[in-house]
């Protein structure tokens, strides 16, 4: 984060901690919905279905986060579509 504000570069990440860090903006899998899917697994599991049996899910749920405070510090005007399709602006 330091060499990429150091160096006005804009930045996307692929979790949401790094935006919140700093980061220009990140586009991540919802975590919460991750842990949710993956109690329903273990819940199949325990009720006797075999892992193997089980079908392989991908992420269905993402996240853009975006953080003003940055685009601000490098300069940079988002355009309001962006913004309109965020999960999370941060503005602090």
């Amino acid at each position: 984060m330091e060499f990429a504000a150091k160096n006005r570069l804009p930045t996307m990440f692929g979790l949401t901690a790094d935006a919140e860090a700093g980061g220009l903006m990140s586009y991540s899998v919802n975590t919460a919905d991750l842990f949710r899917r993956a109690a329903g697994y273990v819940d199949r599991i325990l009720k006797g279905a075999r892992p193997g049996d089980l079908p392989i899910e991908q992420p269905t749920n993402f996240e853009l986060t975006v953080n003003l405070k940055t685009a601000n510090a490098l300069g940079i005007t988002l355009p309001p579509s962006i913004l309109l399709r965020a999960n999370t602006v941060i503005d602090r």
